[in-house]
Formats: C-alpha cells, sequence, structure tokens
C-alpha cells in the first residue's frame, strides 16, 4: 500500500472519528486513541507516541520527540485538538518525516468544526 493509498484511509476514520465523537471538545489524546482503534479496524498496523531520538553533533539528546501515530510504516499523522491551528504544527512534522525519512504526514486538528478544514499534508521528497 503507498502513502497516498494509506492516507485515503486516514482520512475516511479521521472524518468518522471526528463524527462520532461529536466534533471538537474532546482531548487530543481521546482523538487519538480513537483514530488509532479505527485505523486498526481498517487493517492497517498502528504505532502510537513512538519516540523519535534527536541526533546533534555525534550525540543523541535525552529528550527524544513523541510521533503521535505512524500508520502502516509509512504515513506520520500528528493529532491536534485546537481552536487556533498554527502552521508550526507542519513545520513539526516535515521534522518527524526528514528525521525518519518517510515522505508523507497528515496534521489533523480535531478542534475545527468541520474536520475536513482541520487536515493539512506535509510532504518530504513525495
Amino acid at each position: 500500500m503507498t502513502e497516498n493509498e494509506i492516507s485515503r484511509i486516514v482520512v475516511t476514520c479521521v472524518i468518522e472519528v471526528h463524527r462520532t465523537l461529536g466534533g471538537p471538545g474532546m482531548l487530543e489524546s481521546v482523538y487519538e486513541e480513537a483514530l488509532a482503534w479505527e485505523l486498526s479496524q481498517s487493517g492497517l498496523t498502528v504505532q502510537r507516541q513512538v519516540e523519535l531520538p534527536i541526533p546533534y553533533k555525534g550525540i543523541v539528546l535525552a529528550s527524544p520527540l513523541q510521533i503521535d501515530l505512524i500508520v502502516g510504516g509509512l504515513v506520520i499523522v500528528e493529532c491536534k485538538a485546537t481552536v487556533k491551528y498554527h502552521e508550526v504544527y507542519e513545520a513539526q512534522t516535515l521534522t518527524y518525516l526528514r528525521l525518519t525519512g518517510m515522505k508523507l504526514g497528515l496534521v489533523v486538528n480535531f478542534g475545527e468544526r468541520f474536520v475536513k478544514d482541520g487536515i493539512h499534508r506535509v510532504v518530504n521528497g513525495l
């Protein structure tokens, strides 16, 4: 399965989670857990809260980054639940993509009234 095929399934599951939980108003962790469940029910492998070491001048820093979800081993999904979206979330996801060598990430803001407006695609050489 390609990154684009996985992302289509992710978007479908995101919409289902948002609809089922009644839209915005929950904690990010609630949406993340529900999304992980939906994705696994769709037959995709899902890793949650994956630690990502940070290399720095020949050492690895003690505080790793945390990736919300890695889906199918190919797509990073960052879950947000905020009223005010900020582009820094996309920069953060691009950093994760570069450090992992992955090519596609989705930033999903469940805080939007219509979650389709809160899905942002981030690419790294795709």
